[in-house]
C-alpha cells in the first residue's frame, strides 16, 4: 500500500488564494514606454488577517492611491504602452520606498497604529520583499528592458516612465488646491512639457508644479530605481482622490493626462537620455 499523503503546509506568505504580486494590463502596448502604478490596490495576503485593521480603515487612503489603478488602466491603451500594477496595499510593504527604509513597513500611518506590522522579525520583512516588492520590480525591470529594444526599433534612444499616483484632497486640515500634481527630479524634461500641455488644454484646472510633493524629496523609489539612474524620461502624477474616486472621474482624468501626453510624445526629443 501507498503511504497515505499528508498535505505539507507552506511557510510561504501567499498562498493560491491569495492574488498576484502585480498584474500587467495592455501587454502588447507598442509604444516605447510603461506606465507603473506602485499604489493599486489595498489587497492584504490572507494570513496577515488584515493587518490587525477594520475594512473600513483598509479602503482608506493609507491604504493604497484610490483611483490610480482605474486612471492608470485607462492611459495604457491611450498611450498604446503597458501598465505595471502591484497586487498588495502599500501598507503590507510599500513599493515606491526603499527596503532599508522605516517607511518600508509603517508600524504608524497618519496617525494610525498598524498593528499587523509591529514587531516583525527580520524574517518577516524578508518574506515581504521577496514574495511581494522584488517580483513586482522585476516585472517592472523586464517590461523596461522590453521597451529599450522597442525605442530602438522606432529610431529613438530612450524609452519613457510614467507613473501614476493619487493624493488626498485634505492633509492636516488644509485643502489641496491642485487637480493634477506633476513631480520630478533632475530630470525635469518630460514633466515641463506635460504641465505646459495640461495647463494649455485645460485652463480650468490648478497643476501643481512639484506639488503637492516635491519629486525633490527622498521619499520615492520607483522612478529613482527604474529611470533616474539609467537617464530615462519620466514623470510621475499625483491626482486628487475626491476626483477619481468614481469610474467616471477616472475616465475623465485619464483622458485629460492622455491628452497632455500624447502631445507630449510627439517629439521624438523627449525619448533621449538625460546627461548631466
Amino acid at each position: 500500500m501507498c503511504p497515505e499523503a499528508h498535505a505539507v503546509e507552506s511557510d510561504a506568505l501567499l498562498t493560491p488564494f491569495d492574488p498576484p504580486a502585480f498584474h500587467i494590463t495592455n501587454p502588447d502596448g507598442k509604444a516605447a514606454g510603461i506606465i507603473v502604478c506602485d499604489h493599486a490596490s489595498n489587497k492584504v495576503p490572507g494570513r496577515l488577517n488584515g493587518l490587525g485593521l477594520t475594512p473600513a480603515c483598509l479602503n482608506y487612503h493609507i491604504s493604497y492611491d484610490i483611483g490610480a489603478a482605474g486612471v492608470a488602466e485607462r492611459l495604457a491603451p491611450i498611450l498604446d504602452m503597458p501598465a505595471i500594477f502591484s497586487g498588495y496595499s502599500r501598507l503590507v510593504i510599500d513599493m515606491n520606498r526603499p527596503t532599508d527604509d522605516f517607511t518600508s513597513i509603517r508600524e504608524i500611518s497618519d496617525g494610525r497604529v498598524v498593528p499587523g506590522n509591529r514587531g516583525l522579525t527580520d524574517r518577516d520583512h524578508r518574506q515581504r520583499q521577496e514574495e511581494l516588492f522584488k517580483p513586482y520590480h522585476d516585472a517592472v525591470e523586464g517590461q523596461m528592458a522590453g521597451k529599450r529594444r522597442r525605442a530602438e526599433e522606432l529610431g529613438l534612444e530612450a524609452p519613457v516612465v510614467i507613473s501614476v499616483h493619487s493624493c488626498t484632497d485634505e492633509m492636516r486640515g488644509v485643502k489641496r488646491p491642485w487637480h493634477i500634481g506633476v513631480l520630478y527630479n533632475r530630470d525635469e524634461r518630460m514633466a515641463e512639457a506635460t504641465i505646459a500641455a495640461l495647463e494649455q488644454q485645460n485652463p480650468d484646472l490648478t497643476i501643481g508644479d512639484n506639488k503637492p510633493y516635491s519629486g525633490m524629496d527622498a521619499y520615492g523609489y520607483t522612478i529613482e530605481r527604474h529611470a533616474l539612474p539609467a537617464g530615462l524620461p519620466n514623470v510621475l502624477f499625483e491626482v486628487r482622490q475626491d476626483l477619481i474616486g468614481t469610474e467616471e472621474g477616472q475616465a475623465h482624468y485619464a483622458a485629460i493626462l492622455g491628452k497632455a501626453l500624447t502631445a507630449v510624445l510627439t517629439d521624438k526629443d523627449v525619448f533621449t537620455f538625460h546627461r548631466t
